[in-house]
C-alpha cells in the first residue's frame, strides 16, 4: 500500500517580506496547519538568554533545542500564542533583539538539525503552510509548491519601523536597514541552510503588493500547478471568492 504524504506550501524570504502575515492568511483561507519557523529559533534564542547560554555554545544549544519546552495555540487572532516554559513569550520574541539572536542560533549546525525534526512533525492532514528560511530547500524539499517572498532592504525596514512603532517601541529607519541587510548576509553566508531560493520556487517581489495580493497570486499558483490532492482544500470555492476561477 503507498502512502502518500500531506502536502506542504513552503513560503520562505528574508525578514520582512511578509511572508509570516502571507502564510497564515493562506493557511487560514485554505484551513491548513500553519508552521512558523523562525519562531522555533527565536524561542531557542530568548531560553538561551533565559538560562544564561551563550549564543556561540552550539553544544549547550543543541541541547537546549533537543528539551524546548514550548507551545504553539492558535488563536482567532493571527498570531498564534507562543508559550515558553509556562510563559507567554508571544511579544518577547518579536523584538529586534531576540531576532539578532535567532539568526546567530539559526547559522549552527547542530542547532538546525535539533529542531529539523520538530518542523518536520508540523507535517498534518490536510496539509501545511510552512513559513521561513530554509522551508523548501532543507526542511520540505518535496513540497508541492515553493514560494520564495522577495523585498527591498528599505521596504522591509519600512513595514518594521511601522509594526514597532504601533507597539510603542522607539526605532530608527537607518538603524532597522543597517540591521536588516546585516542579518540578510548572515543569514545568506551561513555554511548550513543558506537563506536561497529552491531550483523550483515561484519567487514573487512584494515591494509594491499588499498581503491579499501576495495571498491571490499563491492561490493562483496553486491552480497552475495541479500537484495537490483534490480533497486537500476546496479549490474551487477559494478562486472563485478570490476573483480568478476559471
Amino acid at each position: 500500500m503507498i502512502f502518500q504524504k500531506e502536502p506542504v506550501i513552503t513560503i520562505d524570504g528574508a525578514s520582512g517580506t511578509g511572508k509570516g502575515t502571507v502564510s497564515q492568511v493562506l493557511a487560514s483561507r485554505l484551513g491548513w496547519k500553519f508552521l512558523d519557523s523562525g519562531a522555533l529559533y527565536r524561542v531557542l534564542a530568548l531560553a538561551a538568554q533565559k538560562h544564561g547560554v551563550v549564543l556561540d555554545n552550539e553544544k549547550a544549544l543543541k541541547v537546549l533545542g533537543e528539551h524546548l519546552d514550548v507551545q504553539f495555540i492558535a488563536q482567532e487572532s493571527e498570531i498564534s500564542k507562543i508559550i515558553l516554559e509556562g510563559e507567554d513569550v508571544t511579544d518577547v520574541i518579536r523584538t529586534e533583539k531576540i531576532g539578532n539572536a535567532a539568526s546567530i542560533v539559526a547559522a549552527l549546525p547542530a542547532v538546525r538539525a535539533s529542531l529539523l525534526s520538530r518542523q518536520r512533525a508540523f507535517r498534518d492532514v490536510p496539509g501545511l503552510v510552512a513559513d521561513g528560511r530554509d522551508m523548501g530547500t532543507v526542511v520540505f524539499p518535496d513540497a508541492e509548491l515553493k514560494i520564495f517572498l522577495i523585498a527591498s532592504p528599505e521596504e522591509r525596514a519600512l513595514r518594521r519601523y511601522n509594526q514597532l512603532k504601533e507597539r510603542g517601541i522607539s526605532v530608527t529607519l537607518s538603524d532597522l536597514i543597517k540591521e536588516l541587510r546585516e542579518r540578510d548576509r548572515r543569514d545568506q553566508e551561513r555554511a548550513v541552510a543558506p537563506l536561497k531560493p529552491a531550483e523550483d520556487a515561484v519567487r514573487i517581489d512584494t515591494d509594491h503588493l499588499s498581503v491579499e495580493q501576495v495571498v491571490e497570486r499563491i492561490l493562483f499558483e496553486i491552480k497552475q500547478k495541479k500537484a495537490f490532492p483534490a480533497t486537500s482544500f476546496p479549490i474551487t470555492i477559494e478562486f472563485v471568492e478570490m476573483g480568478i476561477a476559471e
